[in-house]
């Protein structure tokens, strides 16, 4: 696997979830979570590929359980193509079907309550998506 950072999007109509990984791809850690309808959403991704230097995103692509593409995988197509005005790094859709509720699980094991875990729930959404990126390189 080639050495880097890698960084990955959980993509929501309100949230976005951010993770990344250490140069090695060993440890993902939750980075941040934006507002998707904020007016500077593509310069705070901007800012966060300038600051951290991956070389590659991972995008979360919202399948349903038939494996079938819905509006949401439409709205995560939207997105990727909004990232391609802001950088020209390639860009890799993740099958998601399962992240944020493997994500809500590992939270309520860690006891964090619902409530208090909305936003942290798409950062560790993010966080899958990145884990599944790098096991897919992995096996290359």
């Amino acid at each position: 696997m080639e050495r880097g950072r890698r960084i990955a999007f959980d993509y929501g109509d309100v949230r976005t979830g951010v993770a990344l990984c250490d140069p090695d791809g060993i440890l993902s850690s939750p980075l941040c979570v934006l507002e998707s309808k904020a007016k500077n959403f593509l310069e705070q991704i901007a800012s966060l590929l300038l600051e951290h230097e991956p070389i590659r995103i991972f995008v979360g692509m919202p399948m349903n359980m038939s494996g079938s593409k819905g509006e949401s995988a439409d709205k995560a197509e939207r997105f990727v193509q909004s990232l391609k005005s802001v950088t020209s790094l390639p860009i890799v859709l993740i099958d998601e079907r399962l992240s944020t509720v493997s994500a809500q699980k590992k939270l309520k094991e860690a006891g964090v309550s619902t409530r208090d875990s909305k936003a942290l729930i798409d950062a560790m959404a993010a966080v899958a998506i990145l884990e599944q990126g790098l096991l897919s390189e992995n096996l290359e």
